[in-house]
């Protein structure tokens, strides 16, 4: 029996993905600013409302205090008003398992105006700060996402992660190497422990009545780019142990030049494990959002 793959919201993109995306796996999209990685983000998102019942939910990284733009364009492509969950806001654990007061659709980790987000960038005291205000904040991106799981959310976009030269540099990287690892790919009754700690077993009977298969949560990361050139992006070296090697699919999104105009395509690098249209995919950026050009 075939596995069901998630489909991205453009039927043309799921079909050079031999029909969609794995659950359970990790799929990175690479390109510049402005490209249109988070418009493919939302789409995605939203087709999760028709397969799975539920649309998905977007994570946002960014740290240098400029809008993403998910709210404007959620509500102009699918007349979608995003809830938001206020990561600093105090959340009630007892009502995780009440789907109207549990169920968002949005969390921004950081909304520090500026803020350097590389290694070599920071004196040694800087990067402690970093990773002590992670930790403050972990408990409610914990509750985020298992408050989404519970309901039936099960795909999550993150967005906001900036260009750095080495992906071991960045403490974006570090934070989204502990969410993926320790949130997404975890058992339910773990993130549930980690979650509400010494009060577990006061609610482990709600835990085993809303358990999920993190197997079936698709995540797609996107990651912003200092190359905007196609070519440059597909020329691009991968690191050992970068979280591109870890992927299972690569999408590229860059720009073309036809003649004297230029123009953006997409490139499908890898798709482990499936067969793959490598074409290069001219698309263009529309008010129903990303439209392939095949």
């Amino acid at each position: 029996m075939a596995e069901l793959r998630q489909q991205t919201g453009i039927p043309e993109l799921d079909e050079m993905l031999s029909g969609g995306l794995l659950p359970g796996k990790l799929t990175v999209v690479l390109g510049a600013t402005g490209i249109g990685k988070t418009q493919l983000g939302l789409q995605f998102a939203q087709a999760g409302l028709q397969q799975e019942g539920q649309a998905g939910i977007l994570f946002d990284m960014a740290t240098r205090g400029d809008s993403q733009s998910h709210s404007d364009y959620a509500e102009r492509l699918f007349q979608w008003k995003l809830r938001e969950q206020l990561v600093d806001a105090p959340f009630d654990l007892d009502q995780i398992w009440d789907a109207d007061l549990a169920r968002k659709d949005y969390q921004h980790l950081f909304r520090q105006s500026g803020r350097r987000v590389t290694r070599r960038d920071m004196e040694l005291d800087e990067w402690k700060e970093w990773k002590l205000e992670f930790v403050k904040k972990l408990a409610a991106a914990i509750a985020y996402f298992y408050a989404n799981f519970v309901h039936g959310v099960r795909r999550t976009v993150i967005d906001g992660i900036e260009p750095t030269d080495r992906a071991s540099d960045s403490f974006q990287f570090h934070a989204f190497e502990y969410v993926y690892h320790q949130i997404l790919r975890k058992e339910y009754d773990w993130v549930a422990r980690d979650l509400f700690r010494a009060q577990f077993r006061s609610h482990q009977a709600e835990v085993e009545q809303h358990r999920y298969d993190f197997q079936q949560i698709g995540c797609l990361l996107l990651l912003t780019t200092h190359e905007v050139m196609l070519d440059d992006l597909i020329q691009r070296p991968i690191e050992s142990g970068d979280v591109l090697s870890n992927a299972n699919t690569i999408i590229l999104m860059g720009k073309i030049r036809e003649g004297n105009r230029m123009s953006r395509a997409l490139h499908i690098a890898k798709h482990r494990g499936s067969p793959v249209d490598e074409s290069l995919v001219p698309y263009e950026i529309q008010e129903s959002g990303l439209q392939l050009l095949k």
